[in-house]
């Protein structure tokens, strides 16, 4: 069966307490790898465990801020193992006119949606090549790394740099066996949003998709698999966009 190689690698993902980080951790495991949830919420993390454990999947956790170093070294020496998987999902939004956002939300976006994600991308990769066993690491980005949307001007620029960074990453980690792309969903219903679109300025958002509707978390499973594992092989340095064909809505 494809992706059966997943069994037994050990994979960590980010902002695992809740949310698409959640359910990345649950498709792992349920293909049989050994997932690390990792996030600052100690007591959302222990429950998001336990669910994966109730379904027989193998589940650990450990805290990590992914915006402070010394907190990501601290968590994967407690973990104490190498990884063969990142899936780097951790992330936060920050809407805000441009003309208002003050300088702390800026740095609050693009320390965690951009240096977060290289902070934790170096460590593990780290470790993939000092184990010898290179390894495959998830950027989650977004279709506003490639186009624009108002009010969102640090989470753009942030998922921009997300899949710039992706590229560079590829380049200097191929010869040490470890592929890096980018997953760059569209807009996709969660617990979250599920208000805001069925309200009529949701409504119109999902009018400019051209499949007129909004995506489900398990539609990003196929990409996030591919990827994750041997099927993806020979696919480092990419971006998929999975937007229901979003990004390729008329101007």
């Amino acid at each position: 069966m494809m992706f059966d190689d997943l069994k037994g690698k050990k994979a960590l993902i980010t902002g695992a307490s809740g949310g698409l980080g959640l359910h990345f951790a649950e498709l792992l495991a349920r293909r049989g790898a050994l997932v690390t949830l990792s996030a600052r919420r100690k007591q959302a993390l222990d429950e998001a465990c336990a669910r994966i454990e109730a379904a027989g999947g193998s589940a650990r956790t450990v805290q990590m801020d992914v915006t402070d170093s010394a907190s990501v070294v601290a968590a994967l020496a407690e973990v104490g193992t190498s990884f063969d998987i990142l899936v780097n999902n951790a992330g936060i939004s920050g809407a805000a006119r441009a003309l208002d956002l003050k300088e702390a939300e800026w740095d609050r976006v693009l320390d965690t949606n951009l240096k977060g994600v290289f902070v934790v991308a170096q460590a593990v990769a780290r470790g993939m090549k000092a184990a010898g066993h290179g390894g495959a690491i998830v950027n989650i980005a977004s279709i506003l790394g490639h186009r624009v949307a108002g009010n969102l001007s640090a989470y753009a620029t942030s998922k921009a740099g997300v899949i710039q960074l992706t590229r560079a990453l590829a380049l200097e980690w191929a010869r040490e066996g470890i592929r890096v792309n980018a997953l760059c969903p569209g807009y996709i219903e969660t617990d979250i949003n599920r208000e805001f679109f069925s309200s009529e300025a949701g409504d119109q958002l999902v009018r400019r998709i051209p499949q007129r509707r909004l995506g489900k978390p398990e539609e990003l499973d196929g990409a996030l698999l591919l990827l994750a594992s041997s099927a993806g092989s020979y696919i480092t340095g990419s971006s998929i966009e999975v937007d229901g064909g979003h990004l390729v809505s008329s101007l």
